[in-house]
């Protein structure tokens, strides 16, 4: 049986770990020539048996395939993991949706920026604390008088509850911040030092200082484009002779590690082969997205990240867009919804440059909606301009509105800020769960 990822893929440990427990042979391919991601998952072969390509991905000896890491380690576990009556399987599966739903969403927010992959928000990382202390405390009273979640061994919820908060120890979670939540150390702890887990693992270290958004470290882990002032300037003698040959490889090699990062947290591929910018048709516009990026993740949003906003806005270059989502009736559970809403941002990552979204899910379990407002660089939808952008945004219904109107002014303002009375919708807020 073989299991297809990337490298130190915290998803994927939850199969591999699970596989140390059951006794099934799994073979890990995560590296050339078994496994290259980024090239591999997007050939036909591999979307003709995981259409998604995405990782990580199982296939058994018998041609049995399955995506989704839940269902992965669900599949190879055995009855001690998943639970042996009807009530622990339940309590499992509870567990399991748990990390999905509470941990991973806030873990990303607050993780992700410190390791250089995603753009540091103040107000949204801050946030992010509050709902971890939320789930720390509720993992803390349940593991008062419990030495793992559920029963008296090592379970499928453990191995996923556990493998979900592996970066917040890493990285965000020193003494000080987790010493409130002694039973949940305890348990951790407990979990990365059995065995099985070890195997997968290593030796897991946490954090004695929580890790902070370091804004250059953010700035090398963004694909490199040389822009037509480099491209049309003189080359320098001496820094050509600095740059070319084996220096150059050398410096290639130095990168690798930062490459690695930003694959355990699923980010854009760095090593992507250079394609045409799908903008380039466009003449250069006078608002700075990434300005504008700053000032909201910075600084306060009504006093100054919108204001900022409409003063720069160039609305002959850029475009504002209303979009909905078609079928709010197939939405069921929110952390489901959550995951729509994650996984369509994910793909879109390489439009960051040159869009911006604030699209927030109002209501509640099966009684819920997705909307936000999207900012485009040009004056047509930007999806259609590359075929990697194209995989959600038909479900979508999409409404160009105009700068200059009072609707679109209120809808900018509330969406970006994620307050506000928000009539168009008919859902209340004050469930919603907001994305950007």
């Amino acid at each position: 049986m073989t299991l297809y990822t990337y490298p130190e893929n915290w998803r994927a440990f939850k199969a591999q770990i699970a596989a140390q427990y059951s006794g099934a042979r799994l073979k890990v391919a995560s590296s050339a020539p078994a496994f290259t991601f980024g090239q591999t998952n997007r050939t036909p072969a591999f979307l003709n048996n995981f259409p998604l390509g995405k990782v990580p991905a199982f296939q058994g000896d018998d041609g049995f395939c399955l995506f989704e890491s839940n269902a992965i380690a669900h599949y190879l576990s055995n009855e001690a993991l998943r639970g042996s009556s009807p009530q622990a399987q339940s309590q499992v599966l509870q567990w399991v949706s748990f990390a999905d739903a509470e941990i991973i969403p806030p873990a990303s927010t607050w993780v992700f920026p410190t390791l250089g992959i995603m753009q540091f928000n103040k107000q949204a990382t801050e946030q992010a604390k509050e709902e971890m202390k939320k789930v720390l405390s509720v993992l803390n009273h349940h593991l008062n008088t419990r030495t793992f979640l559920v029963g008296e061994r090592v379970s499928l919820a453990d191995i996923s509850v556990a493998c979900s908060m592996i970066w917040l120890y890493k990285q965000v979670l020193e003494p000080s911040f987790r010493q409130p939540f002694p039973n949940v150390t305890r348990w951790f702890q407990t979990c990365v030092n059995q065995p099985q887990f070890k195997t997968v693992l290593g030796e897991v270290k946490l954090c004695d200082k929580m890790a902070q958004f370091d804004p250059k470290k953010f700035s090398d882990m963004q694909p490199k484009k040389d822009g037509p002032s480099k491209k049309d300037a003189p080359p320098k003698k001496e820094k050509a002779g600095k740059e070319g040959g084996k220096p150059q490889e050398k410096k290639k090699k130095e990168a690798a590690p930062a490459e690695e990062e930003m694959d355990e947290c699923e980010a854009a591929l760095a090593s992507e082969p250079k394609t045409k910018d799908p903008f380039a048709h466009l003449p250069k516009s006078a608002f700075v997205m990434d300005e504008f990026k700053r000032k909201y993740s910075n600084e306060d949003t009504l006093t100054v990240a919108v204001p900022h906003f409409w003063e720069h806005f160039d609305k002959e270059g850029y475009s504002i867009w209303y979009g909905e989502y078609k079928f709010p009736e197939e939405l069921t559970m929110t952390f489901m919804s959550c995951n729509l809403i994650m996984g369509m941002f994910q793909r879109l990552d390489k439009l960051r440059k040159n869009g911006f979204a604030s699209v927030i899910l109002f209501g509640g379990n099966n009684d819920s909606s997705i909307s936000g407002i999207w900012i485009f660089r040009g004056q047509d939808l930007a999806f259609t301009l590359s075929d990697d952008w194209q995989i959600d945004y038909e479900s979508y219904a999409w409404r160009k509105l105009d700068p200059d109107s009072d609707e679109t002014k209120t809808m900018v303002k509330e969406y970006f800020a994620w307050e506000g009375e928000f009539k168009h919708v008919g859902k209340p807020f004050n469930q919603g769960k907001c994305f950007k």
